[in-house]
């Protein structure tokens, strides 16, 4: 977040509280090179934190009341952490949601006053939701003098989207959130939660490509792919798809509902490729880089189908220009964003063509931008001069 965005949550937290917070919390958003819809079935992914965000100026209190302003919505939620309800949804919910998952958890909180802001795109398929949810557990975190390693806090904010806010999500965007390193990639076992991070090639630019058409995952078909995968996975006789691999879905496939049959199919191939492109991210190889996030689009626009019209047409001209290396529609679907890989020096025409034509076709203008990798969650000292 800029020093101009982090000046303003600054100066609207001393409008509304007269006072200067005492820290500020700042969790990034992600962008998923590739493993996507893989991690419900406690497969593998390969996300990467950006610097793009989710900030927070706070200063801990001496009641049970958390008092916070999104910057973003206009709004305030003022609740007791002894007397909270389920509200009719919106950001207010991941609050809420985090502080009951970790009272749930047998953590003893206190309250605190905060002012919030995020630069990330909502609803583009960046894990705004995730940030939120991270930046506030550890908020509370800071607050009630509670130690929590990222697994737990990711773990923690994954159970407030799933049981507060009703998301069937995997673990993915909070733990990279959490866990973060700059320059890498996180190589995630979503069943062990064991990672590793993959350094990200110096030849690359990541750019995200957003549609910006939206969708809301409570509202949208992500809790029935959901569904899906679970009715696949008992087909086949594993409790999980991880566990499954590709002769197993063929010899099954007479068995299974075409439909049922390419969700097993997606999520097994799309675990092969996580590792296949890791290999490819250590030895430099760009092309084959490429060739996967190619195939990835592919899998998740004819075998899983959560890709959208905006989505394939943003991916097909991303994809017809000469700097790309691969492109693919990105995060759970039905809307939002798409990843590109770029040759470093040729940005500026790729960025210009695919604007132009998109626009040009859809009458929508995207948003292109390229993305920075970051550390994951942090908490900093209030800036003097700002």
């Amino acid at each position: 977040m800029s020093q101009e965005q982090i000046g303003k949550i600054l100066e609207t937290y001393r409008e509304r509280f007269s006072e200067n917070p005492s820290s500020i919390v700042t969790a990034p958003g992600r962008i998923n090179l590739i493993g996507e819809h893989t991690d419900y079935s406690e497969g593998f992914v390969l996300p990467v934190a950006i610097d793009r965000n989710v900030t927070l100026a706070f200063t801990p209190r001496d009641d049970k009341v958390i008092q916070v302003y999104s910057i973003d919505f206009e709004q305030e939620l003022v609740v007791n952490l002894d007397n909270m309800q389920r509200g009719d949804g919106g950001w207010k919910e991941y609050v809420m949601g985090t502080a009951w998952a970790l009272m749930d958890a047998g953590y003893a909180l206190n309250g605190w006053q905060a002012v919030v802001a995020g630069n990330i795109p909502i609803g583009a398929g960046l894990s705004s939701s995730a940030a939120l949810e991270v930046a506030i557990g550890k908020t509370f975190c800071l607050a009630s003098n509670i130690d929590l390693p990222p697994a737990s806090l990711a773990l923690l904010s994954r159970k407030a989207e799933a049981e507060w806010v009703g998301v069937n999500v995997g673990i993915m965007d909070q733990l990279i959130s959490a866990a973060g390193k700059e320059g890498h990639a996180l190589l995630l076992d979503c069943k062990t939660l064991d990672y590793e991070y993959v350094p990200i090639p110096k030849e690359i630019t990541l750019v995200v490509l957003d549609t910006m058409t939206r969708r809301e995952l409570t509202k949208s078909d992500y809790n029935a792919r959901h569904e899906e995968v679970k009715q696949a996975s008992k087909l086949l006789g594993v409790q999980f798809l991880r566990e499954a691999t590709p002769q197993l879905v063929e010899e099954t496939r007479t068995h299974m509902a075409s439909t049922i049959y390419r969700r097993a199919r997606h999520v097994v191939t799309e675990n092969q490729r996580v590792h296949a492109f890791s290999t490819a991210m250590r030895n430099n190889d760009l092309l084959t880089m490429g060739q996967l996030i190619n195939a990835s689009h592919v899998s998740l626009r004819d075998d899983y189908e959560v890709s959208s019209s905006e989505l394939n047409l943003i991916v097909e001209l991303a994809q017809k220009q000469p700097a790309c290396l691969g492109a693919r529609m990105m995060g759970a679907g039905f809307g939002g964003c798409a990843l590109a890989l770029l040759a470093t020096d040729q940005v500026e025409p790729f960025t210009e063509n695919v604007f132009s034509l998109y626009r040009s076709q859809t009458g929508i203008e995207p948003n292109i931008f390229i993305v920075t990798s970051a550390d994951g969650v942090g908490e900093c000292s209030v800036p003097l001069d700002l």
